[in-house]
């Protein structure tokens, strides 16, 4: 069995699925693979399959699988497999690492301090405690960034079709939902959907000066209409590490705005994630080579 790494993982992986057959990261090789490791930055399209006749699984390092044609991997009877459960931990402590940066200044008392600039007079923060935090769906991320919020003191409600009670969150309508939130936080699967779901007739209903967390995927939002609302104050900060495609187009709206705070797709990006992931691809290829 050939196990073709396409993109960074942990640097022990490699070791530890030797047992199951040749490891390597030649992308060259692709036309031998039998399997296929991608993350994000891998696009498994209908064309990049067809240079891979030999390919029978694909194991998406990570929670989204907008990156694979699904349909055409069924139609070439590749299996495609993730690991959602191992980024929960990694991406929603980064989610409240961006409300935490929304709510305080940091990052511009710290350019300040190294500036010379002593902005104690003109820097303002919030406190999350008493806040209300809206989460647009509660799945596995959803779920602990509710978890972490809730620590902070700060009332949650959710907007999620597919659950219908949460111990922690108070579920309600999207419309409901957005215009009782101080901040909001996205976390859903990037589909037709949800593509653009954040767009100006949903940002009409929230409330003025709302702080918005990103950590799912660039496209659920519509980029003209943040950037618009960033502009006239309506929101009062976007906090994101996703992009509609990495890195992001330099003509992104969202690069110029005010009131952002931007980081390049670091989410899933620990050591024990990437450890956590490992292990579960070693048990997919344990699943895999007993068929």
């Amino acid at each position: 069995m050939i196990i073709l790494v396409c993109d960074p993982f942990h640097p022990s992986l490699p070791e530890k699925l030797s047992r199951f057959g040749e490891v390597t990261d030649d992308l060259g090789r692709l036309s031998e693979a039998d399997v296929a490791l991608v993350r994000s930055k891998t696009k498994c399209t209908a064309e990049w399959m067809d240079k891979a006749p030999n390919l029978k699984l694909i194991v998406r390092g990570g929670v989204g699988l907008d990156n694979i044609d699904l349909e055409a991997a069924k139609a070439r009877g590749i299996e495609v497999r993730n690991t959602p459960e191992a980024s929960s931990v990694a991406v929603a402590e980064l989610a409240m690492t961006l409300l935490l940066a929304l709510a305080n200044p940091i990052i511009q008392g710290h350019l300040g301090m190294k500036e010379g600039k002593w902005l104690k007079k003109e820097l303002k923060r919030k406190e999350l405690y008493g806040k209300t935090l809206g989460l647009l769906g509660i799945g596995r991320i959803g779920n602990e960034t509710a978890r972490r919020a809730a620590a902070f003191g700060m009332e949650i409600v959710a907007y999620d079709p597919y659950v219908k009670s949460h111990d922690l969150a108070r579920l309600a309508g999207l419309e409901e939902m957005v215009s009782g939130s101080d901040f909001i936080s996205l976390h859903v699967p990037l589909t037709d959907q949800t593509r653009g779901m954040v767009n100006r007739d949903l940002i009409s209903r929230m409330k003025d000066g709302v702080g918005i967390v990103n950590t799912c995927r660039g496209g659920i939002i519509d980029e003209e209409a943040v950037a618009e609302a960033l502009e006239s104050g309506k929101i009062g900060g976007y906090a994101t590490d996703v992009w509609l495609s990495d890195p992001p187009d330099p003509s992104s709206p969202i690069l110029k705005a005010p009131n952002t705070v931007l980081l390049p797709h670091i989410g899933a990006s620990t050591a024990e994630n990437l450890l956590r992931i490992g292990e579960i691809i070693e048990r997919i290829l344990e699943e895999f080579s007993g068929k």
